[in-house]
């Protein structure tokens, strides 16, 4: 037979700890401890030893981040342990940084318990290492990135230009490429300058600016 996953769970909200306990009971994993606040959470981790962490990001006294403090402690400490944790909100800032522990992690909006199957699915995948991110932050991550993107205003054919520009190409170099005037090109090689917002100066050369930025970008 299959050891069962020995799992902590660590909420303030007694109803949804009972809950998820009673849950993951029934659903063959091994609940060996229960947190009401950070502190109490890594001592129990230290004493269980539980191979999957349950956490919510924001609990007592302030209920800001001591979650995910805790959850930083418990990688530094036990980095085979899999964490999993649990926001009301979506915080792209927050689960970015969680994140960036590696493996066997997670981020999930408390919303997503309600489906039982997929809630123990996301368990047993982080316990098997795996990271995993709730798919609302996911469209917001795309989202932000989309909005940041100094590129996002460019056509396509602009793209092309500025590909070949940081090539090194010359505009007569583009133009034979894309089978197109020189002129056309100066005129691409222009709006991608204002789009960019790359003034013209004394000191920079604008179009070296615009292919950094194409770099930067990728």
């Amino acid at each position: 037979m299959t050891t069962p996953l020995r799992v902590l769970l660590a909420d303030d909200d007694v109803l949804l700890r009972e809950g998820l306990a009673s849950l993951l009971t029934r659903s063959g994993f091994d609940v060996v401890a229960q947190a009401r606040d950070a502190s109490r959470l890594l001592e129990l981790v230290r004493d269980a030893r539980p191979d999957l962490v349950v956490v919510d990001i924001r609990m007592p006294p302030t209920h800001t981040t001591e979650g995910l403090d805790a959850a930083r402690a418990i990688r530094d400490e036990f980095p085979e342990t899999g964490i999993l944790v649990l926001s009301a909100h979506s915080d792209v800032e927050h689960a970015m940084e969680l994140l960036a522990g590696g493996r066997a992690i997670g981020y999930l909006l408390k919303s997503r318990v309600t489906d039982v199957e997929d809630f123990i699915d996301t368990l047993q995948r982080i316990a098997k290492g795996a990271a995993v991110v709730d798919p609302a932050l996911v469209t917001e991550l795309v989202s932000a990135r989309r909005r940041n993107d100094p590129l996002a205003a460019l056509s396509a054919r602009e793209h092309e230009v500025l590909a070949l520009m940081a090539q090194g190409r010359s505009n007569a170099g583009i133009a034979r490429q894309l089978w197109v005037t020189e002129g056309t090109v100066e005129k691409h090689v222009r709006s991608i300058l204002t789009k960019l917002n790359l003034a013209e100066t004394h000191d920079d050369h604008r179009r070296v600016l615009a292919v950094i930025t194409f770099l930067e970008s990728r």
